[in-house]
């Protein structure tokens, strides 16, 4: 009688017994996770699956990512075959209203040189020793686009997956705190009080049902790797805009991202273990992390104060903060900060133009790396 009790206890206190330092250290870590989505409120349908999914794969002997484990199904099957992050960016494709882009085309530029600090961090993460492979990874955290940084890391970096997804989710929640500072920055007074003028024309639906299709076509033929990317975000547009299929556009807008982006943080947390996270390497991704998204912002701010000199002042340099990949929240931070300086300056479409037109960049640059890698022979 002695001996049985004496092995249940053994065998309940196991559990506690087998709890390393680092395991509590990333316990803690998930619980911070779920303190920022819950309490504060950022990100929380992802920071919270995330958050606990860190828990959980920390908790000992319970072997969620062995094989066969039910942590390790969804990852093998949903974030290494691409096929959670694709379906994400067909819900994106859905909610996304691409109308004030095609007013002002142009804008589509600010989108661009909102993607320059992804390159400049890649080279910042080659010069401090990351492979090619995971600078690629490191450098597009800078999109600010958490499926995007998915993808490509899942596809060629998965052991950087868990720092490099915390690191585009946590920072693209924190834009709000972020961009201020850099705006008031790099841009004067008067330029931040510039009223830019509305269109009143509206976009006829044949250019609404035909842009996904030829954006789609174009982009695919320069960059064929950011296709799967590219595809479904157009995709989940044209169910949007086509108007006749609306059963399924309601679907790609709510269901499947619902059910998807909780798969898919609770996977992104079961990468976060304490063998694997808990080293020098990933603070060092979490802090080039950083960089990428200020050199997108300072890239997309310069861009927008040389259109305002180009337009003779009828660009405010507020809406090239917006050329990054965080939609909408980026659009309303430069709506709220031009309405600082001037109560009559309405950016918010304007913004949300420069907005959708980092959306594409995100995956044009993504894209394009994936397709050079394919080039030197390592895709």
């Amino acid at each position: 009688m002695t001996d049985l009790l004496l092995n249940a206890s053994s065998f309940l206190l196991s559990g506690f017994m087998a709890l390393t330092l680092g395991q509590v250290v990333m316990i803690l870590a998930g619980g911070g996770l779920l303190y920022l989505g819950i309490a504060k409120g950022y990100e929380p349908l992802l920071l919270l699956p995330i958050g606990f999914g860190a828990v959980l794969v920390n908790l000992p002997l319970t072997g969620l990512m062995e094989h066969e484990g039910l942590l390790r199904f969804f990852y093998d099957h949903g974030v290494l075959t691409e096929v959670f992050p694709c379906l994400i960016f067909v819900g994106i494709g859905a909610m996304t209203d691409f109308g004030p882009l095609l007013h002002r085309p142009g804008i589509l530029l600010l989108g661009a040189a909102g993607q320059f600090g992804i390159f400049l961090t890649l080279a910042l993460a080659l010069a401090l020793g990351f492979t090619q492979l995971e600078a690629v990874a490191v450098g597009v955290i800078g999109a600010c686009d958490g499926p995007t940084a998915i993808y490509v890391t899942s596809k060629y970096a998965p052991h950087l997956l868990g720092p490099v997804s915390v690191a585009a989710y946590s920072y693209m929640s924190l834009v709000p705190l972020l961009q201020p500072p850099i705006m008031r920055l790099l841009t004067t007074k008067r330029e931040r009080a510039i009223v830019m003028k509305a269109s009143k024309e509206s976009v006829s639906r044949p250019v609404r049902v035909l842009f996904p299709v030829v954006v789609t076509v174009v982009t695919c033929l320069i960059a064929p790797k950011g296709a799967p990317l590219m595809g479904m975000i157009m995709l989940g547009n044209l169910l949007r805009e086509s108007g006749v299929v609306g059963r399924l556009a309601a679907s790609a807008e709510n269901e499947i991202p619902n059910v998807v982006t909780l798969l898919l943080g609770i996977s992104i947390g079961a990468t976060m273990q304490a063998d694997q996270f808990l080293r020098p390497a990933t603070l060092l991704v979490l802090a080039l992390g950083m960089v990428a998204i200020i050199l997108d912002t300072v890239m997309g701010l310069l861009f927008g104060k040389l259109m305002c000199l180009l337009s003779r002042g009828a660009i405010n340099p507020l809406i090239g903060a917006a050329g990054i990949s965080a939609y909408p929240m980026a659009a309303r931070v430069a709506q709220v900060e031009g309405m600082k300086y001037n109560k009559r300056s309405y950016l918010l479409m304007h913004a949300m133009g420069a907005n959708t037109g980092g959306q594409i960049g995100s995956v044009m640059a993504a894209g394009i790396m994936l397709s050079l890698l394919q080039g030197l022979g390592m895709g």
